[in-house]
C-alpha cells in the first residue's frame, strides 16, 4: 500500500530503542497501518509524510467525506495513548485536534497505537520564519497548552521525568570524566528545582519550533507532545536551545544564548532562574542522551550550548 517508513525514523528508532527493538516494531508496522486504516470505513491513502519525525510514522489519508486527515502510528514505548489524552484535553486549542470516530474505529486505533488526526501542513513549520518571529510565535502557541491537566490523569511529573534522566545523565559522566562538572552542574540545578516545584499545569514536554505546523483551523498548532505535568519553566527550557546549531556558528552564540533566557522568561512571566536552571539540566540530559545514542554532532551542540549557560 506503499507506506514505508522514511529512512530518518528507521535510523532514529535504533538510535533510541536499539536496533532489536526498533527492527520488532518497524516488522510488525505493516500490519499495524493495515489494522489502523480498516478501522475506519473509507480512509484512503494519499502518502507517507517525509522525511517525517523520529519517534512515528505519518500517512497523509482522506475520510470517505473527502475530509484530509493523518493517521499516526508510534510504538508503545512512544506512548501515543499518553500523546492523545493531552491532545484530547487541549481539544485542538493550541494544538492538533484528534478527529471523532466511531466508538469501535476508535478502540482500534488505540490498539493498533494509532491516531488519526486533522491535517496539517507538514512541509511548513516554524523554523521556515526568521528567528525572531519563529520565537515570537512559538512563545504564544506554547502559552495555550499551559491549562489545568485533567482530573486522574496519568501523565508523569517533571520530577519523575527528570529522576530517571538523571540515571543517564549519571552514567556519561563516569564513562567520560570531561563530562561531570557540565552533569554536577546540572544534576544540582535539577534537584533545587524540584524541591521548590511550583506549579503542575500540563507540558507538552517536548516543545520546539520544528513541532509547530501550518494549520488551515489556526495559523500555528503544535504536533507531537510527550506530555507530562509540571512547571512552565521546564516546557519553555527546550524552546531556548532551539537553532542551537546557528547559535554554535556565530561568534555572539554565548551572549545571544542568555539574551534569550530573559526574554523567553519575561515574555511567558516565568523566573528567570528556574528557566536558566531547566534549560541547563535539559541541554545536558539531550547532549549526554545524544552521544549515548551515536549522534556525536548533537551530542556536541548540546552540550556547548549548556556550558554558555
Amino acid at each position: 500500500m506503499g507506506c514505508e517508513p522514511p529512512q530518518r525514523l528507521v535510523r532514529a528508532l535504533g538510535e533510541m530503542y536499539g536496533d532489536a527493538a526498533a527492527a520488532d516494531w518497524l516488522a510488525g508496522l505493516p500490519a499495524l497501518t493495515e489494522r489502523a486504516l480498516a478501522a475506519e470505513d473509507g480512509l484512503t491513502v494519499e502518502r507517507v509524510a517525509a522525511p517525517g519525525g523520529r519517534s512515528s510514522l505519518v500517512v497523509l489519508v482522506r475520510r470517505a467525506d473527502g475530509t484530509p486527515a493523518a493517521l499516526k502510528l508510534a510504538p508503545p514505548v512512544a506512548g501515543p495513548g499518553l500523546e492523545r489524552a493531552a491532545l484530547e484535553h487541549w481539544n485542538g486549542w493550541g494544538a492538533v485536534k484528534p478527529l471523532d470516530t466511531p466508538a469501535q474505529a476508535g478502540a482500534e486505533l488505540d490498539a493498533s497505537g494509532a491516531l488519526l488526526l486533522e491535517r496539517l501542513h507538514p512541509e511548513v513549520s516554524l523554523r521556515s520564519l526568521p528567528e525572531a518571529k519563529a520565537l515570537l510565535e512559538a512563545a504564544g502557541t506554547l502559552r495555550r497548552l499551559w491549562v489545568e491537566p485533567p482530573a486522574g490523569h496519568g501523565f508523569e511529573t517533571v520530577a519523575t521525568r527528570t529522576e530517571r534522566q538523571s540515571a543517564g545523565m549519571r552514567a556519561a559522566a563516569e564513562a567520560d570524566p570531561e563530562l561531570a562538572p557540565l552533569v554536577d552542574a546540572a544534576l544540582a540545578a535539577r534537584a533545587e528545582l524540584v524541591e521548590g516545584e511550583p506549579e503542575l499545569l500540563l507540558l507538552h514536554g517536548n516543545f520546539r519550533q520544528s513541532k509547530v505546523l501550518s494549520g488551515e483551523r489556526a495559523p500555528w498548532l503544535t504536533v507531537g507532545p510527550e506530555p507530562l505535568v509540571g512547571e512552565r519553566a521546564y516546557d519553555l527550557a527546550r524552546l531556548v536551545r532551539d537553532r542551537a546549531e546557528d547559535l554554535i556558528a556565530s561568534p555572539g552564540g554565548p551572549a545571544t544564548a542568555r539574551r534569550r533566557v530573559k526574554k523567553l522568561a519575561e515574555s511567558l512571566e516565568v523566573e528567570q532562574a528556574r528557566l536558566h536552571g531547566w534549560t541547563l539540566f535539559r541541554a545536558v540530559e539531550s547532549g549526554t542522551r545524544a552521544l549515548a545514542e551515536g549522534r556525536c554532532q548533537m551530542g556536541e551542540v548540546n552540550l556547548e550550548f549548556a556550558g554558555w549557560l
